[in-house]
């Protein structure tokens, strides 16, 4: 006891702690996942009792999913923006978008608001770099794979990124959005994924894999696969708690 107060509560004032803003939902069962990871993450940090300061907005991720598929991409900019904006006039100090895909309309987003967006990708791209990786294979929705949004990020860093074939990609989506998404884990479904996952190391020379999509960790951990795993979503999760507590 310290004047009255249990130790564990002299380790850190949670006030120095900043509030985190989750846009989530998208889906839901990786949206879980970051909460868990961000208060396990806090908790080993300053221990006791403590959690994170989360202000979590969830939208209805059928609505954004219709949107990719027609391409409206400035209406689901519009819809995040809203949660965003929300978020920080409820006292949210940075944006925590808790999907890659929607990384995409991630600009059009920062420039509504005040405070800033912890980006997926840079964050993916400083561990790599950390770990002295060079050049990646991405696995994600075909938006994430096949468009620049998310590459580009990467290779301003100095990485390599390959991806799958046609054919491949195909695939890696459909699993994402028919399985994952609703909470579904095959064990053919990973058994393919590996199989993508081997090939690009072989073929393409590949050093690593990036699980750019947030429900992929659900799916392959490191024990499943040939390459060193990056999971974008405990990545994401761990700069998010580093933020916080940088205070």
């Amino acid at each position: 006891m310290l004047n009255g107060f249990p130790k564990c509560f002299w380790r850190k004032d949670r006030n120095d702690m900043k509030m985190i803003g989750l846009i989530g939902g998208m889906s839901w069962e990786s949206t879980v996942t970051y909460y868990q990871l961000i208060n396990e993450a806090v908790k080993e940090k300053l221990g006791g009792l403590h959690s994170a300061k989360i202000l979590l907005y969830s939208v209805d991720f059928a609505q954004i999913e219709q949107y990719q598929i027609s391409g409206m991409w400035e209406q689901s900019a519009e819809l995040l923006t809203d949660a965003a904006k929300s978020l920080e006039v409820a006292g949210a100090d940075f944006i925590v978008i808790c999907t890659n895909t929607m990384h995409k309309v991630a600009p059009q987003i920062q420039k509504a608001l005040h405070i800033p967006i912890l980006h997926i990708a840079d964050a993916t791209a400083d561990v790599l770099l950390a770990r002295g990786i060079r050049k990646t294979a991405l696995l994600g929705t075909k938006y994430t794979m096949t468009q620049d949004f998310y590459k580009s990020c990467l290779m301003k860093h100095g990485i390599e990124v390959v991806i799958p074939n046609r054919q491949e990609i195909e695939i890696v989506n459909r699993v994402i959005y028919e399985e994952l998404c609703v909470g579904i884990i095959s064990e053919a479904s990973r058994r393919k994924y590996c199989e993508i996952i081997d090939r690009l190391k072989r073929e393409a020379d590949a050093e690593a894999v990036i699980l750019g999509c947030t429900e992929i960790g659900l799916l392959i951990k490191p024990e499943n696969s040939v390459l060193t795993v990056f999971d974008t979503t405990r990545i994401h999760a761990e700069a998010a708690v580093a933020e916080a507590l940088n205070g």
